[in-house]
């Protein structure tokens, strides 16, 4: 899986999104450094929404304490303020996350979870699943 990030954090970097990619760049919580990572961006409803699949991950924890952070797609880079999702406001994001990519991050969602779960089956992971909607800063 690191390799495969890496590949595709450096084509995102170059300018070629993988369906949505783009490179998450936040301040780090303790050192207040920049760190980067690979994410799916989503748009659904008008609104983007960033959602981490592998749950609570330092880039989550970091966003948390800086909301305000960048989303690059080669030389584009775009500043953003992300607003964490109550968990019952997740059900329908994680849905429309799924069915576009869980051919990549299906494996990281507990039991069967698909795009075709049942609302209470997405209600009940949506804890061990932050989601954020990014507003343009």
């Amino acid at each position: 899986m690191r390799v495969f990030n890496r590949i595709v954090s450096a084509l995102t970097k170059a300018g070629i999104s993988l369906m949505g990619s783009r490179v998450l760049s936040v301040r780090g919580r303790k050192s207040g450094e920049w760190r980067s990572t690979p994410v799916n961006l989503l748009t659904y409803d008008g609104a983007t929404y960033l959602v981490s699949p592998r749950g609570h991950t330092q880039w989550v924890r970091n966003l948390r304490a800086t909301p305000e952070a960048r989303l690059q797609l080669g030389r584009t880079t775009q500043t953003f303020r992300a607003e964490e999702l109550a968990d019952p406001a997740k059900t329908e994001v994680l849905r429309h996350y799924l069915r576009k990519w869980s051919w990549e991050v299906g494996a990281f969602f507990e039991g069967d979870v698909t795009k075709n779960s049942p609302d209470e089956v997405l209600h009940h992971i949506a804890p061990g699943v932050p989601a954020f909607r990014l507003h343009q800063v």
